[in-house]
């Protein structure tokens, strides 16, 4: 046990940072400071409010095999017991636990939503993953199934070496697959073909989703079977804060400052001291009451890799800067559109307020327009919307880099230009827009090309500052998952107690348990 109270320096109070922030209180006697450059906390799963519209950035679903990750999001919001406002309604079934809370009588509950999200192509929708389902067969024609099928066969017995995203896809999908639905998408989401981005991507995000897997989910699923949980990219329900993500983070942030924590808002991390030792002794930060310094024990780091590497004060050479400097990002423009309602008739089977289509995501991949994904919020939670019976808030999702033309155009502008890509492909019409507003998300997406292939170069120098410790999806430059995410920042806490070394920080095992007992240092 610590002799005497230690503190550590978090940087970021996003999902890593005050999952970091929460252990160290929970699980050993190292008092957190947390420095937010942002005025709230959340980071990309924060919540947005206008006017009672809530607004998720990036959209989030709250599903893990973690059970660690579980036990925490169940600790801060009870699950939910009584139907939710839609369910209510519409007389759907809904998936509840006894005793669990009423959200038509409470604000804080973990809603239970069914997953729905769809790809939007040719004017027609089809199952997202893609899938050999009676749909696909119906949209694209017998005869192109029948290519696609050969194609995947293909692929299947003649495995190309897998140095880059488009040979990852096309041993998994088969090249008419590729070419029809990921090459231009891919192209879209990260401004690169993927033959310039690594196979590492693949590896990160689609993991052990397949052709062949869909193939086998369809099967299951025809003839009743439902076994087993599935690759993360099929699952069929999923967990979802009343007021979106924020609400989750925010409690945990107020939880953190009422358990000793501090969360401090306002203040950006400009300088981190290394002695010749390499410790870190300190940090200047800049907030309201001036440029001041915070000295600690423990310094964990959930700020982009190229803002860290920048910020060290003789902490690396300039090889190491190369490639921290070089490392490249996909920022991320949201536009949100209050409408009287959507075009596109609901032909499923699931039951909506308004008859609306029950889609929470649609990617879209009309290669007319450059928006990327469109969120619905009213299938989120209708308590994300003031009215959901009588309008539909939508998220419109562009990728972009700061900078670009995209970036630099004017709100009221990227607003109109955003209304009429969506009504050009049969979504809305554009009469129809009670309200609009814009977002920017620098640095939101850690991308896989450039100076990343010599990541683990940085990496071993950033590992050698002793009591440096580098968390989350910025922190490690890797597109993680939330649940991923909170787990660097629980290994990070294991492995500055001497629990772990910090190699296992870098490598997270989702279902492993981290912690049973207060830990000694």
């Amino acid at each position: 046990m610590f002799k005497k109270k230690h503190y550590a320096i978090i940087i970021g109070a996003g999902v890593a940072g005050l999952t970091a922030a929460h252990y160290l209180l929970k699980f050993t006697d190292i008092k957190p400071i947390v420095l937010e450059k942002e005025n709230f906390v959340g980071g990309l799963a924060r919540t947005m409010n206008f006017n009672g519209n809530r607004m998720d950035i990036g959209g989030h679903r709250f599903f893990t095999k973690s059970p660690e990750v579980l036990k925490l999001w169940n600790e801060l919001l009870p699950a939910q017991g009584a139907p939710a406002f839609d369910d209510k309604i519409l007389g759907r079934e809904s998936v509840l636990v006894d005793g669990g809370a009423d959200p038509e009588q409470v604000d804080e509950v973990f809603l239970n939503r069914n997953r729905v999200s769809r790809i939007f192509y040719r004017g027609k929708f089809f199952s997202y993953p893609i899938s050999l389902n009676f749909e696909t067969i119906k949209n694209l024609g017998f005869t192109e199934m029948l290519s696609v099928g050969a194609s995947f066969l293909k692929a299947k017995y003649s495995q190309r070496e897998e140095n880059t995203l488009e040979d990852f896809m096309i041993n998994r999908f088969g090249q008419r697959l590729y070419e029809t639905f990921f090459r231009d998408y891919t192209t879209k989401v990260w401004g690169r073909t993927p033959q310039e981005i690594g196979a590492a991507w693949g590896a990160q995000r689609i993991k052990g989703l397949s052709l062949g897997k869909t193939v086998l989910d369809f099967v299951k699923k025809t003839f009743g079977s439902k076994e087993g949980a599935g690759e993360t990219s099929l699952i069929e329900r999923f967990h979802y804060p009343k007021f979106g993500p924020g609400q989750l983070w925010e409690k945990l942030a107020d939880e953190i400052r009422a358990g000793g924590g501090e969360v401090l808002l306002n203040s950006k991390v400009v300088s981190c001291h290394v002695d010749a030792d390499k410790v870190i002794k300190s940090v200047k930060v800049d907030n309201a009451a001036g440029l001041l310094t915070f000295p600690a024990d423990y310094f964990i780091s959930s700020m982009p890799l190229a803002e860290l590497a920048e910020a060290l004060d003789d902490g690396l050479n300039l090889r190491q800067l190369t490639i921290a400097r070089g490392l490249p990002y996909r920022d991320f423009i949201t536009v949100g559109l209050l409408v009287d309602k959507l075009l596109p008739p609901n032909k499923t089977r699931i039951k909506t307020l308004g008859d609306i289509v029950p889609d929470c995501w649609i990617y879209v991949q009309e290669p007319s327009v450059k928006l990327g994904r469109l969120q619905i919020f009213n299938n989120w939670s209708p308590y994300m919307v003031v009215d959901p019976q009588n309008s539909v808030w939508l998220g419109l999702e562009y990728f972009c880099n700061e900078g670009d033309d995209l970036w630099q155009m004017s709100e009221e502008d990227f607003i109109k230009f955003a209304t009429e890509e969506l009504a050009s492909i049969g979504i809305i019409d554009a009469g129809s827009v009670r309200f609009g507003v814009q977002v920017k998300v620098p640095k939101a997406y850690p991308a896989y090309f450039d100076t990343y292939e010599n990541i683990d170069e940085l990496r071993a120098a950033l590992d050698d500052i002793k009591n440096l410790y580098c968390i989350g999806r910025n922190g490690q430059h890797r597109y993680n998952n939330m649940d991923h995410s909170m787990l660097t920042s629980v290994a990070a806490v294991c492995a500055l107690a001497g629990k772990f070394t910090k190699a296992a920080v870098w490598n997270i095992n989702a279902e492993q348990t981290y912690h049973e007992e207060k830990t000694d240092a």
